[in-house]
């Protein structure tokens, strides 16, 4: 692999906000929301990244909550992608072709947009019976960056997010991950990073959802070489780090483990 037209490549501000969600509450939700990014805000940033369902909570009622893209949610992600010159992505419920999708968002400042459909659907909490899984892996860029887009439950399938030939960067996740499989979360992200050589960003929620399920947190950024560069458990948080490119290109350079991985193709 040829770095050398990569070098020029900046740094990337992120930020991560792990909410708290008012279930099934969209109005109150965007409000609660654009409130606390209005207050946390300090710095210009790249990004903004939302958890799971940030609109409604991981609710399986799709058809009471679904939007189309046109809806209130979409019109105020662009609100507030103009608003902070940045990226907004977070996933939410869509109704398309009579079909209702988990959809992660991917928001620019301008209103353009694309969108990733959760393949792996959450049987054990019925996702799956309420979700059309999506198809398409999604790879955007950002300030030269090649970003993976998935949603929570992706995580615990490998194959699926496997960085073929470095073709992405950062693996971001956005989670509505319970905290009785906290360790597997805390367990997984690093895995993922480590062995795709590059950075993984997660953004979790915190709080009880409607059925009582306790969310705490854990939202982090793991390098490539499976450090921390962040982590916070338990209370919401609003939070802006940076991640180098350089390092990146340092540790595929003198760790080349990429170029020894097995061929396959996703049937």
């Amino acid at each position: 692999m040829d770095y050398s037209n990569q070098s020029n490549i900046s740094n990337l501000k992120i930020t991560i906000f792990q909410a708290y969600l008012f279930w099934e509450n969209v109005e109150k939700n965007l409000q609660n929301l654009a409130l606390r990014l209005s207050m946390g805000i300090k710095e210009k940033t790249d990004l903004i990244v939302l958890p799971e369902m940030f609109n409604t909570g991981f609710s399986m009622n799709a058809e009471v909550l679904a939007e189309e893209m046109n809806g209130t949610t979409m019109r105020w992600m662009r609100n507030m992608a103009e608003k902070y010159e940045c990226v907004v992505t977070g996933s939410l419920i869509i109704k398309e072709n009579n079909h209702y999708y988990n959809r992660l968002i991917w928001m620019l400042p301008d209103g353009a947009f694309a969108h990733y459909d959760k393949r792996h659907l959450f049987s054990l909490g019925q996702e799956d019976k309420n979700y059309t899984p999506g198809n398409d892996k999604v790879i955007v860029t950002l300030k030269g960056w090649k970003i993976r887009l998935s949603i929570c439950y992706d995580l615990r399938f490998p194959v699926w997010l496997r960085n073929q030939n470095e073709e992405y960067d950062i693996l971001l996740t956005i989670a509505s991950w319970p905290d009785i499989r906290s360790a597997h979360w805390n367990a997984l992200i690093p895995a993922r990073a480590i062995e795709n050589q590059s950075y993984v960003i997660a953004a979790n929620r915190v709080g009880h959802d409607g059925k009582e399920v306790y969310h705490s947190g854990h939202s982090q950024c793991i390098d490539p070489m499976g450090k921390t560069v962040y982590y916070k458990p338990e209370d919401e948080d609003l939070y802006t780090f940076s991640i180098s490119y350089e390092d990146l290109l340092k540790t595929r350079q003198n760790f080349p483990f990429l170029r020894d991985a097995d061929n396959f193709k996703i049937i």
